[in-house]
């Protein structure tokens, strides 16, 4: 099982970051690849991509503007198999990343992911009053994982909120 690979260029609107790759996505090579993950469908659904893409399509996305990385690149089960030191690691390569390639919006994909970056406790959906990198706006939306219990419409409605920022 092998890391996946990331989808990023300059001029990027949307970098989507996630906690670390599933098993599934470390087998073929794709992000949100995992069936029980409702990325694909949340993004079609707020009306960020104007059909369903799969998983085996995250490379066409950079076509939209949208780019895929995680803060840890070693597939896991679940995130809390996740060490300290791996996060550590993570965070500071993911600002690099981001200070690379600026993408105008970097979207967190859970509130943890977020949290182990910033550093913060206390997060909200949406846009975060302070930015990690100056110029780029940090977004905090849910984890799109299927242990996540909120429903396809909660999780479309913080997603919408993207649209408003593009």
């Amino acid at each position: 099982m092998d890391t996946i690979p990331d989808h990023l260029q300059n001029g990027l609107k949307i970098l989507f970051v996630g906690y670390n790759p599933s098993l599934k996505s470390g087998e073929t090579g794709h992000h949100y690849a995992n069936p029980n993950n409702r990325f694909w469908r949340v993004l079609f659904a707020a009306g960020l991509t104007s059909r369903l893409y799969s998983p085996e399509e995250d490379g066409k996305l950079l076509e939209l503007g949208y780019g895929f990385t995680n803060i840890v690149e070693r597939p896991t089960r679940t995130a809390a198999e996740i060490g300290k030191e791996e996060y550590e690691e993570g965070r500071l390569k993911l600002r690099v990343k981001i200070e690379k390639y600026r993408p105008q919006i970097v979207c967190f994909v859970g509130k943890g992911v977020y949290q182990q970056y910033s550093g913060k406790k206390s997060v909200s959906w949406g846009v975060q009053t302070e930015a990690s990198v100056p110029g780029v706006v940090d977004f905090v939306a849910p984890s799109t994982s299927g242990l996540v219990r909120m429903s396809l419409e909660e999780l479309t409605a913080v997603f919408h909120q993207l649209k408003k920022h593009l």
